[in-house]
């Protein structure tokens, strides 16, 4: 009678432990990111519907603020000046609603199941990152095509333009995790809506986006620097059009934001998923 019960625990004994999480951890990140890779070669219709709006900004607001000289920017021409920031603006929004596709995911009872699953929510969190940087890459070579049309006056050095894509997918990958931070503190769809609605183009207009940050008043300047996406925009205007930018500082911002994103949603991601 006692002999299975030791057999019982002598099979249970060479049962392998788990590995640890950050052994798997490069593999569940990569294996999240070919899956949203995967997701976004089977949705092209919205990459162009998307490519809309940085185009209506150039041709509209760029064209004629060209003509009127209104705002100062130096020996650089309006259009040239506000290409870089076109192109950081296109990826926050796109980046600043992926918090909708985790809520969507929890409401399909995709969510639970892989928080039940030993795969490390920073994996989840970086696939999400990743497929929102990539998409804003995509929307940043539009404008690249854009630009050429309209004859904007861009540093075309090919390792500049890696930067300057890398500096984009960074960026975004920061604002969406910022989203879906916002999505495990609203826990709804409608919520997190209005909120992105909301902060979108305070972000957008408290940035050096449109204009020199000299221009602004002394409190939107203070806003304008803790503002991530003034330094995504400073750096894409050093690599792009070759303005002063202190790249290192910029890229140090980014990468320090992203990190602390993917700590904040990481270890909200549960409340999304009871």
């Amino acid at each position: 009678m006692s002999a299975a019960p030791a057999e019982s625990r002598a099979g249970w004994a060479e049962i392998p432990p788990a590995p640890a999480w950050w052994r798997v951890l490069p593999s569940r990140i990569l294996t999240f990111w070919m899956v949203e890779l995967w997701r976004i070669s089977h949705d092209r219709t919205e990459l162009y519907t998307r490519a809309i709006q940085p185009a209506l900004w150039l041709l509209i607001f760029g064209e004629t603020f060209t003509r009127l000289r209104a705002i100062p920017t130096g020996s650089v021409p309006y259009l040239d000046y506000m290409a870089p920031g076109i192109i950081a603006q296109s990826g926050l929004f796109i980046a600043i609603f992926f918090g909708i596709q985790i809520i969507w995911e929890r409401d399909a009872g995709m969510l639970s199941k892989l928080l039940a699953t030993p795969t490390p929510r920073v994996a989840l969190v970086s696939g999400k990152a990743f497929a929102a940087g990539l998409r804003s890459a995509l929307q940043a070579v539009i404008v690249f095509a854009l630009s050429i049309v309209l004859r904007v006056h861009l540093d075309w050095n090919p390792l500049h333009l890696v930067g300057a894509v890398a500096v984009v997918m960074v960026g975004s990958a920061f604002f969406s995790t910022l989203s879906m931070t916002i999505a495990g503190v609203v826990l709804s769809r409608d919520r997190l809506m209005g909120i992105g609605q909301a902060i979108t183009m305070p972000l957008f207009f408290a940035s050096n986006a449109l204009y020199p940050v000299d221009l602004m008043p002394g409190w939107l300047q203070a806003l304008s620097a803790v503002n991530p996406l003034s330094y995504e925009v400073d750096a894409l205007r050093g690599l792009l059009i070759g303005t002063h930018a202190s790249l290192g500082i910029d890229f140090a911002v980014l990468v320090v934001a992203l990190v602390a994103g993917i700590t904040a949603s990481s270890r909200l991601l549960p409340r999304l998923g009871r």
